[in-house]
């Protein structure tokens, strides 16, 4: 996990359709060329991290298969 600089203001980012209809627990992702971006979306400037292919393959995953707490 590595945070996203600030240039990444070009990336197109995208809601989960899983995200929480009242916007209390919404996240955005954003395709990298080598993996996937993650922001708040209440705070679009906040600090955005960025995942591997590999690890946010395995998250999503987790998640289908609801392995997640």
């Amino acid at each position: 996990m590595a945070i996203v600089p600030q240039s990444a203001e070009a990336l197109q980012w995208f809601k989960s359709s899983y995200s929480g209809g009242n916007t209390t627990e919404c996240v955005e992702a954003a395709q990298l060329a080598d993996g996937t971006a993650v922001r708040d979306s209440k705070r679009r400037d906040g600090v955005r991290l960025s995942f591997s292919e590999e690890a946010w393959g395995g998250f999503v995953v987790a998640v289908r298969e609801r392995r997640l707490g």
